[in-house]
């Protein structure tokens, strides 16, 4: 697992995601986007750990895609 890039990106992406909504919240005053790109933008990650333990390769492929669908709302 520690050699997945996918895996790495994700860990690393949700940091940021968690450093973004921590600065939002404190510095900004804003809590209502910044919760939802919270919930997103580490969900991302969340799936792709997922993934890694998939049962087959349908469920496998359907967590990535759960993982590209929460990017998309984060970036939007």
């Amino acid at each position: 697992m520690n050699d997945n890039v996918l895996y790495k990106l994700g860990k690393t992406f949700a940091l940021r995601i968690i450093k973004l909504y921590t600065y939002l919240c404190d510095e900004k005053k804003e809590y209502v986007i910044s919760k939802q790109i919270y919930r997103c933008g580490t969900s991302i990650g969340a799936n792709i750990a997922e993934s890694i333990y998939a049962q087959s390769e349908a469920d496998y492929i359907n967590k990535l895609k759960i993982s590209l669908k929460e990017a998309s709302e984060t970036r939007y």
